[in-house]
């Protein structure tokens, strides 16, 4: 099959486009043909780290196709069924082995560009915003990197439940985009202080919860600027910032702090986490929930993708379509 494949850790350069040996079925396994990869801010941070495995090492949580093949062990799912997958590893190549668990059936109306992008991003907000966060109507909440495919996910949630909704992001273009979306208030970050901006939108009370992808100083600031009894979910590290931050500054405001992994959920509570995000692809297919789709890129072009994405010039998805679909 053809990937896109990493020898060492790096800039987007290492990633080479070559011919590699197919996914290994197991028994409990069911085989993709790839049409469709979207790339997660996990994918670029775990290349630069390095290889996760033997090399060539092909990267990338999800992607989404039609099943080719199944383990002997599989019941739940059926060659021809189309499908979005995750999975740690294995998502920019033509063809792609995992877990029946971790393959959920899309509708046949539901294209495999917008399937691919669902089950991080919805995912991951709605636990953010909702099993952890436990926001309720009439509640504040500040979503940071709100034109990120999780931003976005998470502001049209949020709004959904009847939140109001403040988000930040790197431009006043990009903050009037996010509208059509349910944001309410938006901050530019690079033109204001956001911890100040926030205080002055809830007359300085804070938001009662605030979902954080960047991490560093940014999620110290978050900690600090939070309402009383306030909640801080602090998901993804996007920021690359390795400033630790104090946790000091909640001393005396009773507020909780939730680090939250989805692959954690999905490994410990699968059975609750894999039935919310099929409702997420349901509710996307309904036309409840918007998928957000930036640029596409071809898979043999996976290194200008992930540059792009970390130009930081996306508003929303960028995805990886494989040369020969």
């Amino acid at each position: 099959m053809k990937a896109a494949v990493y020898y060492e850790g790096g800039s987007p350069e290492v990633l080479k486009y070559e011919e590699v040996a197919d996914p290994v079925l197991r028994p409990r396994d069911v085989l993709v043909k790839v049409h469709a990869v979207s790339i997660e801010g996990g994918d670029t941070l775990a290349r630069g780290f390095g290889p996760a495995g033997p090399t060539p090492y092909c990267g990338g949580y999800l992607a989404a196709g039609e099943i080719i093949e199944i383990g002997s062990d599989v019941t739940d799912r059926h060659v021809g069924q189309r499908v979005t997958t995750s999975g740690n590893g294995g998502s920019h190549a033509s063809l792609r082995a995992v877990s029946s668990r971790a393959a959920w059936p899309i509708p046949d109306d539901m294209s495999f560009e917008v399937g691919a992008c669902i089950p991080i991003p919805f995912g991951t907000a709605d636990d953010s915003l909702f099993e952890f966060g436990k926001l309720v109507a009439g509640e504040t909440v500040l979503i940071h990197a709100g034109a990120s495919g999780t931003g976005l996910s998470g502001i049209q949630l949020a709004k959904r439940a009847g939140a109001r909704v403040l988000a930040t992001a790197s431009s006043n273009e990009r903050l009037e985009r996010l509208k059509q979306y349910g944001l309410d208030e938006g901050i530019n970050y690079v033109e204001t202080d956001f911890e100040e901006a926030v205080k002055e939108l809830t007359s300085g009370k804070g938001p009662d919860l605030i979902v954080d992808s960047v991490g560093g100083k940014n999620l110290e600031k978050s900690l600090r600027c939070a309402a009383y009894r306030g909640r801080i979910v602090a998901m993804g590290g996007a920021g690359r910032d390795t400033y630790k931050p104090d946790f000091s500054v909640m001393s005396g405001q009773n507020k909780t702090y939730v680090s939250y992994f989805q692959g954690a959920e999905l490994a410990y509570n699968g059975v609750r986490a894999r039935a919310n995000v099929q409702r997420l692809i349901g509710d996307v297919g309904k036309g409840e929930l918007q998928v957000v789709i930036d640029k596409q890129f071809k898979l043999s072009e996976a290194a200008a993708a992930h540059a792009y994405i970390e130009s930081r010039q996306a508003f929303g998805r960028v995805l990886l379509i494989p040369d020969e679909i």
